[in-house]
């Protein structure tokens, strides 16, 4: 995980705000540097000084040591900012530290054609990245974020005419910024810049010939007389095991953090509220990790008044400790958290229980504000709060489900997993039941079709920008993209329920497939969990009383 500012100005440098700097160096604590170049535009006869100022700052989880950036070639002089793990290069894993790799992807990919040279260079990347390259070689600048956005990127002219793009508003600015699309890569000519002061980008779209699109077209097809799933289904079989080499990317050959201690500390944690996805994802990676290895399990509650008032109506004055233990989302993490122990006994399974009281959550509230611009309502505040103070990582810890509570502690992970994705893909919202029983497969089809479509373009750039602020990487097993276009590209009857005749007994329609795979893995009870928003199963939405929507605008 990295920090990644650029600005282009006519009127001298633009460096980031003190602000932005802290925050960039929340991202990414392990280095800090920036990088200036001076270049001449003509225009409308007039010679104008043009400043481009790189900062990066960076998170090291790849290498066997930290690789500064901005990376500036010695020869031509083009810099690279980049913010991603490059996963496979042209199908290939790439092993070792890929920002290197993708620098000098860039730079055989200018030599000739630039632009198409750029365009098959994006196109081979498989995995997460936001970016910013400086061809100086052709005068052009290029930037972007993967096709499902799972990297924050912002840009904005401010009121001196100047372009940034950052990894977070700059606050000298925050008014002016809005998320990078993840339509495509974007470039701007600096030898043809007609006019400084509004630099114009142009934007290569996937999908459009030069850029090759990741993710395959939704399959369509409508069943005739599809069978019962079952633990058995070849689809199962297979999702098991493609879900698991997505996983091995995101885990394998994880540096050791800072202070590790072999055998206590952990290297992985889960953002854990005990369902389905997130403890699919921890049991995976009991089948990859060594088992000395301690795996994290995050698990954040917090206290709500609203929740507490209607408690006292019912004349139920509820304990400091019933507070958090009776909230949704830490009863199912601790009933997983058991079925993790007695499935997997040989590992320390480590469950943190991060209790927030209102006060905390108030007075950290204009700071995750901060964090989650340009979203700004009150439903991006109830869900950024809550991956806020789990990414934070601190809590009461136990490796006992029976012992409840634990001694303080702080995640040493740097690496966080999420599910995130899961409910697009497998058809686990209420909606999409909704859409079945208005209009059968073909409105079923069309709703996953439509989350899958908006992924990239809703709320990663968000979380991603809140989740980073203490120092560790989210990833994202779900989102892959080899393994979004091989859900995608399934018919509909193999990845949920709904129509199916009844296979297993007490196994919702919602997301079969994957409880189906959660049922081989031993997990019974998980498999039988219901959905639920971390908004309502931490408890952060509506903490207060009133009439407020989640559309509604923050003040």
């Amino acid at each position: 995980m990295c920090g990644i500012f650029f600005s282009l100005s006519a009127s001298g440098g633009a460096s980031p705000t003190q602000e932005t700097s802290d925050l960039l160096q929340k991202r990414g604590p392990d280095s800090y540097t920036t990088h200036t170049v001076q270049k001449d535009i003509q225009a409308h006869g007039v010679t104008l000084a043009c400043h481009l100022t790189f900062t990066s700052t960076v998170l090291s989880l790849r290498g066997d040591h930290v690789y500064t950036q901005p990376l500036v070639d010695s020869e031509s002089q083009s810099v690279l900012c980049w913010n991603g793990e490059a996963w496979k290069i042209q199908g290939e894993r790439v092993q070792g530290n890929d920002t290197e790799r993708v620098f000098n992807l860039f730079l055989q990919a200018v030599k000739h054609d630039a632009v198409n040279g750029i365009a098959e260079a994006v196109s081979s990347i498989s995995g997460p990245f936001a970016f910013v390259f400086y061809d100086a070689v052709n005068s052009k600048l290029y930037y972007s974020r993967d096709c499902l956005g799972r990297r924050s990127l912002l840009q904005g002219v401010d009121h001196e005419g100047n372009l940034k793009i950052c990894s977070i508003c700059d606050s000298a600015s925050v008014d002016c910024f809005q998320e990078v699309g993840t339509d495509g890569v974007y470039t701007i000519d600096l030898d043809h810049t007609l006019n400084p002061q509004s630099f114009q980008s142009k934007t290569m779209p996937w999908g459009s010939g030069l850029l090759k699109q990741h993710i395959q077209p939704m399959n369509t097809s409508l069943p005739e007389d599809p069978p019962a799933l079952t633990t058995d289904s070849p689809f199962v079989i297979e999702l098991q095991s493609k879900l698991r080499q997505s996983l091995e990317l995101r885990i394998q050959n994880i540096p050791e953090p800072p202070n590790y201690i072999t055998g206590q500390s952990a290297k992985i944690a889960v953002l854990f509220s005990g369902g389905l996805d997130c403890t699919l994802l921890a049991r995976l990676s009991h089948e990859i990790l060594p088992p000395n290895e301690p795996i994290d399990l995050l698990n954040v509650a917090f206290e709500n008044p609203r929740v507490a008032a209607a408690a006292k109506l019912n004349q139920k004055t509820p304990s400091p400790l019933s507070i958090y233990e009776n909230c949704p989302d830490r009863m199912t993490g601790r009933s997983a958290h058991a079925e993790l122990q007695k499935t997997c006994p040989g590992r320390i399974w480590r469950f943190v229980a991060i209790d927030i009281p209102y006060s905390e959550c108030l007075s950290h509230r204009d700071f995750v504000k901060r964090l989650m611009r340009p979203h700004n309502t009150e439903m991006d505040m109830s869900i950024a709060c809550a991956l806020y103070f789990a990414s934070r990582g601190q809590g009461s810890a136990t490796t006992d489900p029976l012992v409840p509570s634990g001694p303080l502690y702080t995640s040493t992970a740097r690496v966080i997993l999420s599910g995130l994705g899961a409910d697009e893909l497998f058809a686990g919202y209420g909606r999409h039941g909704a859409a079945f029983a208005r209009g059968g497969f073909e409105a079923l089809i069309a709703e996953i079709d439509l989350d899958v479509s908006r992924l990239g373009s809703r709320n990663l750039g968000r979380d991603d920008r809140v989740l980073s602020h203490w120092g560790r990487e989210t990833r994202f097993p779900f989102l892959d993209e080899e393994f979004v276009s091989w859900v995608v590209s399934a018919p509909v009857w193999e990845k949920c329920g709904f129509g199916l005749p009844d296979a297993v007994e007490g196994i919702d329609c919602e997301k079969m497939a994957l409880r189906l795979v959660a049922l081989r893995l031993g997990m019974e009870r998980v498999a039988r969990e219901k959905k639920r928003a971390i908004q309502f199963g931490a408890r952060t939405a509506k903490m207060e009383t009133g009439r407020s929507k989640g559309t509604d605008a923050l003040t």
